[in-house]
């Protein structure tokens, strides 16, 4: 009873905006704004059709592709920083410049040095979602209980046992926490990305539309879109909350009376 309470809650207000967004627009004849139920009627033909394997899969892949790339790197290198009082003190000021450089402005430098094709598409991604998980590891890492860290010394666990074993479930909430943040911000620039030479893509053919004035397959595009980033982030969830069971247990444990 308490998942479908959940999963009520969590489904009524995209039902009620869904709703009045059909109401509302039933009637209209604004070219810009077309009813919900031919933007419904288009994504059905549409995206649920050839557009599926030539735009919304490739989007997927690139997606994929970048938010993995940055959440190896990320994590591997947040470990290191944040287990190095001295590498954290030589790489900080770097890290801090590149951080500061909003992804998109990149764009240009990206097509120089790769080109036109997916590699770019995907090294926007990787750059842009490395800082969130990166910042969030480093921090996770240096939050270990001192207790912890002391006992895992007085028992001698050491070298890739204490990062397995002690530093990583420490600090895997606020990577995920990083991680979460990392795949809004992947999701944003594989739209960014496919504005610039790209020949299909979800960013691609919504802008496509837009100029040629197919204002409900765009508006069906962005519904896709939109759709897509709720799937992604419900999908986030599940895997969050499997590998993090012991923590949350861990977390209503104490919140119990």
């Amino acid at each position: 009873m308490t998942v479908l309470r959940r999963i009520g809650t969590t489904l009524a207000l995209p039902a009620v905006l869904f709703t009045v967004w059909w109401v509302l627009s039933a009637d209209s004849t604004d070219y810009f704004f077309p009813p919900l139920s031919g933007i419904v009627e288009t994504l059905g033909d549409e995206w649920l059709g050839s557009r599926l394997t030539a735009d919304v899969l490739p989007s997927l892949l690139r997606l994929t592709a970048g938010f993995a790339l940055a959440a190896v790197v990320a994590v591997a290198l947040g470990m290191v920083i944040g287990l190095s009082r001295t590498v954290r003190g030589v790489l900080e000021p770097v890290l801090e410049f590149f951080r500061a450089i909003p992804p998109p402005v990149l764009v240009p430098v990206f097509i120089l040095f790769l080109g036109i094709g997916d590699g770019m598409k995907v090294a926007v991604i990787a750059f842009g979602c490395t800082w969130p998980v990166l910042l969030n590891t480093v921090e996770g890492v240096r939050a270990v209980d001192p207790v912890v860290a002391d006992t895992a010394r007085a028992y001698r666990i050491d070298g890739m046992a204490r990062l397995r074993h002690v530093v990583l479930p420490a600090a895997s909430p606020q990577v995920f926490a990083g991680l979460r943040q990392g795949l809004s911000v992947a999701i944003i620039l594989m739209v960014i990305s496919e504005l610039f030479a790209a020949s299909n893509g979800l960013g691609f053919a919504i802008v496509q539309a837009q100029r040629t004035f197919a204002i409900t397959e765009m508006w069906a595009g962005m519904l896709v879109l939109g759709l897509l980033g709720l799937l992604l982030a419900l999908l986030f969830r599940v895997v969050e909350n499997r590998v993090l069971a012991w923590y949350h247990g861990l977390r209503r444990a104490h919140r119990a009376p």
